[in-house]
C-alpha cells in the first residue's frame, strides 16, 4: 500500500530542513502545505495543494490522490509539537502515512540562547486557552508558541496583573527565527507589558525564571 508523508521542515529557513526530509520532499510528486511553507520550496517546481481554513478539502485531496501519487504534507517546525499531525491522525489510519520529524521553533530558540529545555516546559498559547501562569513558577523556563491575540505583550500583561514577583522573570521574544531578518529581544515583564510593541506574526516566547535558574 502506498503511503503519504508528513514532514516537518523546521523553523523556516531551508538550511534547517533535515537531510532525510529534503530527500522525501524532492522525491514527492505533490507538496501539500501552507502558502509560506510551499513558497520556501518553490525551487523544486512541484505540484502544490495549498492548505486553507477548509481542512475538509485537504483530507479529500489526500484521500483521492495518495494511492497513485507520492504526496508530502509539509508542516512547520516539528511534526510532534502542536502540528497538524493530530488532525490527520483522526482521518487516516496510521498505517497510511510516514512521519518525519523536524526542528521546532522553540528548539531553535533555546539553542540561540544557549539554554537546555529538559528543566523547562514547552507549550502553546496559539489558538488555544492555556493557563501558562500556573506553569511559570514550576520550572526554570517556559517556552510558548504564540498567536496574534496571545502575543508577547499580552503574555507580559497577564504576568504583571496576576503574579507577585515579576522581577524574577525575563521574557525573550524570537521573531522570524532562522530567517535573515531574525530578531531576538529580551524584556523585563514590566517593560513589555507597558510598551505597545508590534511583533512579526512568526514569533515565540521563552520566559526565564531567574530564581529557579540560579539554583542550578
Amino acid at each position: 500500500m502506498n503511503k503519504f508523508n508528513i514532514v516537518g521542515i523546521g523553523p523556516g529557513n531551508p538550511k534547517y530542513i533535515l537531510p532525510i526530509a529534503t530527500e522525501i520532499i524532492e522525491n514527492s510528486d505533490i507538496l501539500i502545505g501552507g502558502r509560506r511553507n510551499l513558497d520556501s520550496l518553490k525551487y523544486l517546481k512541484k505540484e502544490e495543494f495549498i492548505i486553507t481554513g477548509d481542512l475538509t478539502k485537504t483530507i479529500e485531496f489526500i484521500s483521492a490522490n495518495y494511492q497513485r501519487k507520492r504526496i508530502s504534507v509539509i508542516l512547520s517546525g516539528d511534526t510532534g509539537f502542536y502540528s497538524m499531525l493530530n488532525f490527520l491522525s483522526k482521518h487516516f489510519d496510521k498505517s497510511s502515512f510516514n512521519v518525519t520529524a523536524g526542528i521546532s521553533s522553540l528548539q531553535y530558540m533555546y539553542s540561540k540562547l544557549a539554554l537546555t529545555y529538559h528543566n523547562g516546559i514547552l507549550t502553546s498559547v496559539h489558538g488555544r486557552q492555556n493557563d501558562f501562569l500556573n506553569l511559570i513558577n514550576e520550572k526554570e523556563t517556559l517556552g510558548l508558541l504564540t498567536d496574534k491575540k496571545n502575543n508577547p505583550s499580552f503574555i507580559a500583561k497577564e504576568m504583571k496583573e496576576n503574579l507577585i514577583d515579576i522581577g524574577q522573570f525575563e521574557i525573550y521574544v524570537g521573531e522570524n527565527l532562522s530567517y535573515e531578518n531574525e530578531k531576538i529581544t529580551v524584556y523585563a515583564v514590566d517593560e513589555l507589558a507597558k510598551e505597545k510593541c508590534e511583533f512579526s506574526d512568526l514569533n515565540v516566547v521563552i520566559i526565564i525564571n531567574k530564581n529557579e535558574l540560579e539554583k542550578k
